[in-house]
């Protein structure tokens, strides 16, 4: 390889380059260009590797064999070569954008530098060739060594181009904490309004990837200055968020952002359902969705078990907890313990005496989610059908009510989950209820 990329898996390299030398012999020009350049030069790991080229779509299609015209109306063709896919895109310009985010028209050219100057930040308007020579017509390298985010050109134009570049910029801000140049700063706190135009799918994407990057502090704090959130389709007001929540935010892992998203709506004072309502609108899965909440279900629970007005002894509260696990799942159980050690004592602002309660539970918490010998209806030894077939009853809402009696009393560990002991208690419960 003529380039000896460094961030690369090296077969991935080699392929790539591969390609460019196939577009160079028939009399192309050909780049590596944005997000892999400017990846290598940070020291980051390169995923994937766009290549851009003076050939249009139907010329590379005729050079390569195996491809896909994933996106010719925008000039792109995905080549696949020894196993790997690369996105290769003609020269282009775009003009008259629709709806803040679309180019209405593209315009294939022969010059690269025409090609940089419609990216959206100097650090992804590079371009290398086979050999290792770059193309940095707008200071991109200076600013990635100087640790800066600034648009190419005018950032008023970028940003009414593409309102999305605005979350774009802050995350990358975020994620590679670079500080944000003046004018640029300037023409996104101007532009927010323009971000009521971009589907939600595409504001959590950006979201996401800055709440999973290294300093998702410092984003949030870029969000908070420059109130973009306010301005998305599911708007989101910073004012309602408690930041001495948040300082220990970062010491979840990136791998752990569901529990960051988890602490974050903690920090924002949502309820389970308010919290289930904005991440609908903001299109998270239903698997993703269900994990965050999960902790705020369990806090309303843990909240309602202490707050009693009675002093609870320590069973009553290893009782409410194991309800609580059984209602919320392991995980979203021990997900909220995990929080309990980043939030600040007393962040709660609740009674002396509750508190000394919540204590309590932080402490035993784990050892009684251990002593839980059933999580669900179907590993009791003892089954709805059987049930019936004992009471000589049509099913009913009633059954339900009883085989969760005997999950919970199971799992509190009063009734042996054996047959006989689980008979014994559908046959005093069904006498109770006839007396």
């Amino acid at each position: 390889m003529v380039v000896q990329w460094t961030q690369v898996e090296r077969e991935m390299a080699k392929q790539s380059e591969n390609v460019l030398t196939k577009l160079n012999e028939r009399g192309y020009q050909a780049y590596w260009v944005g997000g892999c350049v400017r990846d290598e030069l940070l020291g980051r790991v390169v995923d994937d590797m766009d290549i851009t080229t003076s050939a249009s779509p139907q010329q590379v299609m005729e050079l390569f064999d195996d491809c896909i015209p994933t996106g010719l109306q925008h000039g792109t063709v995905t080549v696949r070569s020894g196993g790997y896919y690369f996105e290769v895109t003609t020269f282009r310009t775009e003009s008259e954008y629709q709806d803040n985010r679309r180019p209405a028209t593209v315009q294939f050219v022969q010059d690269i530098k025409e090609d940089l100057e419609r990216r959206d930040f100097t650090m992804n308007a590079l371009a290398m060739d086979v050999t290792g020579t770059m193309v940095d017509p707008f200071g991109g390298q200076t600013d990635i060594k100087e640790e800066r985010v600034r648009c190419v050109g005018s950032a008023m134009e970028r940003f009414g181009e593409d309102a999305l570049r605005m979350l774009r910029c802050v995350r990358f801000a975020s994620v590679f904490n670079f500080k944000i140049v003046h004018n640029t700063w300037k023409g996104l706190v101007r532009q927010g309004d323009l971000l009521q135009h971009i589907a939600m799918e595409r504001v959590r994407t950006e979201m996401v990837k800055m709440m999973s990057g290294p300093h998702p502090l410092r984003g949030l704090g870029l969000l908070d200055r420059s109130k973009a959130l306010a301005h998305i389709k599911a708007p989101v007001s910073s004012a309602r968020f408690n930041k001495t929540l948040l300082s220990n935010l970062e010491q979840l892992s990136g791998e752990h952002v569901l529990l960051r998203w988890s602490l974050l709506l903690i920090a924002g004072g949502y309820s389970k359902d308010e919290a289930d309502v904005l991440l609908r609108q903001w299109t998270f899965s239903n698997e993703h969705r269900s994990r965050i909440t999960g902790v705020l279900q369990v806090e309303q629970l843990v909240q309602a078990s202490i707050q009693e007005l009675e002093q609870k002894d320590i069973t009553s509260l290893r009782t409410d907890w194991i309800v609580t696990v059984l209602t919320c799942g392991v995980q979203a159980a021990d997900d909220w313990l995990r929080l309990q050690s980043l939030l600040p004592a007393g962040w709660r602002d609740q009674l002396d005496q509750a508190e000394s309660q919540l204590v309590l539970v932080q402490e035993h918490a784990a050892e009684w989610s251990q002593s839980i010998p059933v999580h669900d209806l179907k590993e009791l030894d003892i089954t709805g059908e059987q049930v019936l077939q004992m009471v000589q009853r049509k099913g009913g809402p009633w059954l339900g009510q009883l085989m969760k009696h005997l999950l919970k009393e199971t799992a509190i560990g009063n009734i042996a989950n054996q047959h006989e002991a689980l008979s014994a208690e559908v046959k005093r419960v069904v006498a109770d209820d006839q007396a």
